[in-house]
């Protein structure tokens, strides 16, 4: 069975720091460099992120109230609400909120909102270092779930580098841009070149 990558809990960090609200700047600043991170999400007593507090949250701070930024508290001084992602959503989905607000990682919640992981930017691009074998393994399988067997086992699939090639024949040639799309879908691939043809 190849390894798919698709949801974001398939490539997430479980061990996640945070934060509660009640942290001292202090404490947020403690932990960002203890832990080498630029971001921390922040929690409720019961565990539902409520927040995120980065370095540049700290920074704004330090440079608004200079004399008193020691006095701030996470929950003063965090980006609320989060931009949250599940773990069952598509990896494209985190990347696409990623690039929509700017930011290296997201907290992973369950439906609850409580906190289950966190996603980086290095975490997205793991799909990207998968095998060539492993990756035509998972076009392969795609190509079944959306073609009959029959059909599938007239088209080659190659992975060279993470570009797919696709050789062998189809039935019918309005079938080629759908293949395309399809396999483009899959996690890793980095081109498509499709050489399959329908029959003449």
């Amino acid at each position: 069975m190849t390894r798919q990558w698709n949801t974001v809990g398939e490539v997430m960090t479980h061990a996640v720091v945070a934060v509660g609200r009640d942290a001292t700047f202090r404490e947020v600043l403690d932990t960002l460099q203890r832990w080498k991170v630029s971001a921390v999400p922040v929690l409720a007593g019961d565990g539902r992120v409520i927040g995120v507090v980065s370095e540049a949250d700290l920074l704004t701070v330090q440079d608004r109230e200079p004399d008193r930024a020691d006095a701030f508290t996470a929950g003063e001084m965090m980006s609320e609400p989060a931009v949250t992602v599940h773990a069952a959503s598509p990896t494209a989905e985190a990347g696409r909120a990623m690039a929509r607000g700017h930011l290296k990682r997201l907290p992973v919640v369950d439906d609850e909102g409580y906190l289950v992981g966190i996603v980086s930017r290095g975490d997205l691009l793991k799909i990207h270092l998968r095998d060539d074998e492993d990756l035509a393994g998972q076009v392969r399988f795609e190509l079944l779930a959306a073609l009959s067997p029959e059909r599938t086992a007239a088209v080659d699939v190659r992975a060279e580098e993470g570009r797919i090639i696709l050789t062998g024949t189809l039935p019918e040639a309005s079938a080629l841009p759908v293949l395309e799309r399809l396999v483009r879908a899959v996690p890793g691939v980095v081109d498509v070149d499709v050489r399959a043809l329908a029959p003449a």
